[in-house]
């Protein structure tokens, strides 16, 4: 389950920019020359598909966090080819919970109810990009109780 997470924290971030940080003094990063007070945003999006950080990146692929060198990967900012929240001294303050929730909702889901396509229904995963990433199309399924109706309750 925290694999499939992961996965998708990493191909389909909630913010694709992080908050923007002001660098405090000139500077030089992979070549780059940043002067005093430029604004910088991080773009999350674009290092969850980057080809440099990641085998086949944009390929669905939760079992790239079951061993090898992204094993030890987590969103908790620590590891910068992960950062759906951030990292540093801004990361989300919530993002423990938010980890936590995902991982529960999506686990109560999965459990609790049997999930279908409608028939000549493909999944599309365009996103539509603003201030938050959201899907193009919204997503149609058709789902059924697993459990007895007593559980639902």
């Amino acid at each position: 389950m925290q694999t499939i997470c992961k996965e998708t924290y990493r191909l389909h971030p909630s913010t694709p920019l992080n908050v923007p940080r002001v660098s405090n003094e000139e500077c030089e990063v992979n070549g780059f020359y940043i002067p005093r007070n430029t604004r910088l945003s991080v773009n999350i999006w674009a290092i969850g598909r980057d080809p440099k950080v990641w085998e086949n990146p944009l390929e669905f692929n939760p079992e790239r966090f079951l061993s090898g060198k992204n094993e030890k990967i987590d969103p908790n900012g620590n590891y910068f080819e992960l950062i759906p929240f951030g990292a540093g001294r801004r990361i989300c303050v919530g993002y423990r919970m938010a980890i936590v929730v995902v991982e529960h909702i999506l686990g109560t889901l999965l459990h609790s109810f049997d999930w279908k396509l409608p028939s000549g229904v493909e999944i599309n995963m365009e996103e539509a990009f603003g201030l938050t990433l959201q899907k193009a199309v919204p997503l149609s399924t058709m789902i059924s109780p697993r459990l007895v109706p007593s559980v639902y309750a």
